[in-house]
């Protein structure tokens, strides 16, 4: 995958552990706009790279803004990117989707929880200005700790719905009522830390389909590798042995199969994959669940196969 490199032209502390990050062409032309709800990967200074929500204004064109949480255990270097300053440089990818505004729902119920709200904060900023439904329930420890409150609370009050410092009882109270009090026609998206992310999907599952149910997830699941069996994976006629211990993607790369990768987590969708024959084994963090029970695409850094072969081509 390419990689641009671009200038910080500032950082906003949003509160004590986040910031904003705004990043913009060297040179001064316009970055360019993105669809709502998009994702960069960033290469920070520590040379690791991490996917981040653009939480910006989506028709903005002068910069991308990115927020990032300081996490002292982090392995994404987000200490390295506490540290920066303006005129630093920085790569960063193309931006693209995980999460995306569902065009024939006639109402959207966007949900954060702390950092999740960096994608919300960009879909809502885009839906209010276009009149489009929707309401935002932002969950948070505290004020202090809440970014982006008080510019939401200028521009959309009346579709902002902050729940802040309240008990885990209270967050499912407000999960279901908001499940039973959704208009026909309403989709949901949601974006957060792993355990509220399971949590709200479990409550969202008693009145959503899992088509109508959206979320962007940058946290790798576990994934358990001891049951691994070797299998042949077949692209454009040539065929390839996977071993226990190695990936789809690195071995077909090995191979010169040219397959962009970021993450390699199964959390960014870079390495998707067409499947023409077999039954893939999904262990990404990518594919909705309509996709994964389709068996149509594959994330080829993590997923295997339930199969002794994979017929394979280009997403």
């Amino acid at each position: 995958m390419s990689m641009n490199e671009v200038i910080v032209t500032d950082i906003v502390h949003e509160t004590p552990t986040i910031i904003s990050i705004y990043l913009a062409k060297p040179d001064g032309t316009p970055i360019g706009h993105y669809v709502p709800g998009a994702h960069i990967d960033v290469e920070g200074p520590t040379a690791v790279t991490r996917q981040y929500s653009l939480c910006g204004r989506p028709d903005g064109d002068n910069a991308y803004v990115v927020a990032v949480k300081r996490e002292p255990s982090s392995r994404g270097g987000s200490e390295a990117l506490h540290q920066l300053k303006v005129g630093d440089r920085l790569k960063i990818s193309e931006p693209r989707n995980l999460i995306e505004i569902a065009e024939d729902a006639q109402h959207h119920i966007l949900i954060a929880g702390g950092i999740g709200i960096t994608p919300m904060h960009s879909m809502a900023r885009y839906m209010d200005v276009r009149n489009i439904s929707f309401e935002l329930h932002y969950f948070a420890s505290s004020e202090e700790e809440a970014a982006f409150l008080p510019i939401l609370r200028e521009k959309c009050p009346e579709k902002l719905h902050a729940h802040l410092g309240i008990s885990r009882d209270q967050q499912t109270e407000v999960l279901k009522k908001l499940v039973s009090n959704a208009p026909d026609g309403s989709h949901a998206y949601l974006c957060g830390p792993d355990g509220f992310m399971d949590k709200v999907t479990e409550i969202l599952s008693t009145g959503f389909s899992s088509d109508e149910i959206h979320s962007e997830n940058f946290h790798a699941a576990e994934i358990d590798n001891s049951g691994n069996t070797s299998f042949t994976v077949e692209l454009e006629g040539e065929e390839y042995d996977i071993p226990t211990n190695r990936s789809i993607v690195e071995v077909l790369n090995e191979n010169g199969a040219g397959i962009d990768t970021s993450c390699e987590e199964g959390i960014c969708g870079t390495c998707i994959m067409t499947v023409l024959e077999g039954v893939p084994e999904h262990r990404d963090n990518v594919l909705t669940p309509s996709e994964r029970e389709a068996n149509e695409t594959m994330a080829v850094c993590v997923s295997r196969t339930k199969e002794p072969k994979l017929v394979l081509d280009y997403f």
